[in-house]
């Protein structure tokens, strides 16, 4: 059953939107769509805030639909559930990452992967099934199809979840699917921003040996002394790199700079897996005699599906793995999207929707 407020008002939501290009976000009415047989709705509690928030609302992937209110990293409690709703009933803890449906009829979909479906619906900035635009989390409610809400176990922080809901499945997916999940392999991780963090905190869980590879000297006591890495390279530092080269399992790599791959293939063992996760602007030179010299791949992963996201939540859990978050209120995250064009912040803004965004209808 609805709260009284959503009786009474039930399509009304409330949030923060850009509506240009300048990616600056201010106050916004708008409506979601009724809540169908199938469907939960929340109130939204916290969400994070990923660095691809930044690029749409500045639209420079490009097709960005103004007016645009961002926030894939949704968490909060359970307001209303449609009548055929199975898994979740009011009250409960939830979240909704990057996808709030899918054909659920392809490939893919058949086999966990609305991920990589060709007609995802995703949470903002696209149509949704009744025609209207898809709205995120920087808001004060959300409604999603069952199938891609995800149980938030009861000793997991509501805030520190939010990030796991794209940062978290986009590393822990790849570590399982290219097999890097095995106990005493050598794992580097390039980047410690809000990707690379986690990566090192899952591949630790999973009984991985850990080295951090970074341009920026300043953060190997962060990564070893806090996070639990095992050893830190500095790329730009030849000597180090030099007496490293063949050394890793596999690499994931967080970066979405442009930045050379050469020498991060050299640090692979033969058979050895490099693992794209960030989205450069530019594309990036691949040198080829390098991977034959040592059957070496180079492949690349976006998020996951929705059967290994609710595992990865149950298994961040269980080894208490949370993202390292700065919480801030609604009015505060201009000024969020300032700092994180300048990596300033250790590890991803969390925005404080339950107690900070005010409806005004």
């Amino acid at each position: 059953m609805a709260t009284e407020v959503e009786l009474e008002h039930p399509r009304k939501a409330f949030g923060w939107a850009a509506r240009d290009a300048s990616g600056l976000l201010s106050p916004f009415n708008f409506s979601r769509r009724e809540t169908g047989d199938k469907d939960v709705r929340l109130k939204v509690l916290y969400c994070g805030v990923c660095h691809s928030d930044l690029h749409m609302i500045k639209n420079e992937w490009g097709g960005t639909t103004f007016p645009i209110v961002p926030g894939h990293e949704i968490t909060g409690i359970v307001t209303d559930v449609g009548s055929k709703v199975q898994k979740f009933k009011v009250g409960d803890r939830v979240g909704v990452g990057c996808l709030i449906g899918s054909c659920h009829s392809c490939q893919n979909c058949v086999a966990n992967l609305e991920n990589y479906c060709p007609s995802p619906i995703l949470t903002y900035g696209v149509e949704d099934i009744d025609g209207t635009m898809t709205y995120g989390g920087y808001s004060d409610s959300m409604i999603a199809d069952e199938h891609f809400v995800i149980s938030i176990p009861d000793t997991m922080p509501l805030a520190a979840a939010a990030p796991l809901l794209c940062a978290g499945i986009t590393v822990y997916s790849p570590l399982l699917y290219f097999g890097l999940d095995k106990p005493g392999l050598d794992i580097g991780v390039v980047g410690l921003g809000g990707l690379g963090h986690l990566a090192v905190k899952f591949a630790k869980a999973l009984g991985a040996k850990v080295t951090v590879i970074s341009t920026s000297p300043n953060k190997k006591e962060e990564a070893i002394q806090h996070l639990g890495a095992d050893s830190f390279l500095i790329s730009s530092d030849h000597d180090q790199m030099n007496v490293a080269i063949g050394t890793l399992d596999g690499i994931i790599d967080t970066v979405s700079a442009v930045h050379p791959l050469s020498p991060l293939i050299g640090l692979l063992k033969s058979h050895g897996k490099l693992i794209m996760l960030g989205a450069p602007g530019k594309p990036l030179e691949l040198p080829v005699f390098p991977l034959l010299m040592g059957r070496k791949t180079v492949a690349a992963s976006n998020i996951g599906g929705l059967k290994e996201t609710q595992e990865m939540i149950d298994f961040a859990a269980k080894h208490d793995i949370k993202s390292e978050i700065e919480v801030i209120p609604i009015d505060y995250v201009n000024t969020a999207m300032e700092r994180l064009v300048k990596a300033d912040v250790k590890y991803r803004f969390v925005i404080d929707i339950g107690n900070t965004l005010k409806a005004n209808f």
